[in-house]
């Protein structure tokens, strides 16, 4: 079922989750280890985050380097399959990026996600190469994510990029994207920020996931101003609940948000790791109940692989 036909069907406001890929190496178990709590909710979908090849620089045996590029973690068809043959009733929600591959590879990516009968994907930019201060787009790459959507939509028309297919097969994708309530870093302001959200819209995105926030007010600010510049689609919130003091100053400066100094003299105040722990459980609660009476259509948690907090949040909540 596709996501927008579940947010208009929906009765009630529900939980959905959002899954990181175990490293290259690791055993398939520690998926299943990630999404079997999650299970108990019956979350009508499940996004599976998507990650690009690094460049990393391997010591030899004479004292040089060689440069290599290195997938981190298994790819985004293989991760989907497995999932699909060990829960075939969860509706899985795949990331596409298009940092890190041609417009051809990320049509092929699609198609095979269309084979194997996915009808959801969230499409992004993805972020900038380790060691890169910006993110430049592949040759033959897409620069935006806006472009990426404009593709599907294509695609779910028959719309290929090989110019040799005629009358191709046309997909059947429900395409969600992201948004940023404290503007995305390389905006000039929010309300560009907002308007780079609408162009994403118009090429043809059926809704929109928020990256996380600790202040809900942000929240409900930005969906009042999406609806001022005429963005309708459903915007869900996102959430992380905090689980430590180090993420006080980590957090900023990896996805550049603002944590609320309520927040902050919570977890400063807590003297016990478990006790930080649960102030971040404690503080997502309030969150989400909040966000729910104000009438969220649903609240995404991204979990980190990390399902025991997300796990109290959403008994407590729903």
């Amino acid at each position: 079922m596709k996501v927008i036909d579940i947010l208009r069907t929906a009765k009630h406001p529900f939980a959905s989750f959002e899954l990181v890929p175990p490293l290259k190496g690791s055993d398939v178990s520690l998926l299943y280890q990630s999404i079997d709590p999650l299970m108990q909710f019956n979350p009508p979908f499940i996004n599976v985050t998507c990650h690009r090849d690094e460049v990393e620089y391997v010591p030899n045996a004479d004292g040089t380097y060689t440069k290599m590029t290195l997938a981190k973690r298994p790819g985004t068809v293989v991760i989907v399959a497995a999932i699909m043959r060990r829960y075939p009733q969860l509706e899985i929600v795949p990331h596409v990026i298009c940092g890190g591959a041609s417009r051809s590879k990320v049509e092929s990516e699609l198609l095979d996600l269309h084979f194997l009968g996915i009808q959801n994907v969230v499409a992004l930019r993805g972020d900038a190469m380790p060691g890169q201060r910006f993110f430049i787009a592949e040759k033959d790459g897409f620069s935006h994510s806006s472009e990426l959507v404009g593709m599907i939509s294509n695609l779910n028309q028959g719309r290929y990029l090989d110019p040799t297919v005629k009358v191709g097969l046309a997909t059947n994708f429900c395409v969600g994207v992201a948004a940023y309530p404290e503007k995305h870093y390389e905006a000039a302001n929010l309300h560009t920020d907002i308007q780079f959200l609408k162009q994403k819209v118009e090429a043809g995105a059926d809704y929109v996931v928020t990256q996380m926030f600790f202040d809900n007010e942000q929240y409900f600010q930005f969906v009042d101003r999406c609806r001022d510049a005429g963005i309708t689609v459903p915007i869900i919130p996102g959430l992380k609940p905090m689980s430590s003091q180090r993420q006080i100053d980590l957090l900023p400066r990896s996805f550049h948000i603002d944590i609320p100094q309520e927040l902050v003299t919570l977890m400063k105040r807590a003297k016990t790791s478990e006790a930080a722990y649960q102030t971040g459980i404690d503080w997502a609660i309030r969150q989400s109940r909040e966000l729910l009476e104000h009438g969220a259509p649903a609240i995404h948690y991204y979990t980190m692989a990390k399902t025991d907090n997300v796990c109290q949040i959403v008994k407590a909540v729903f």
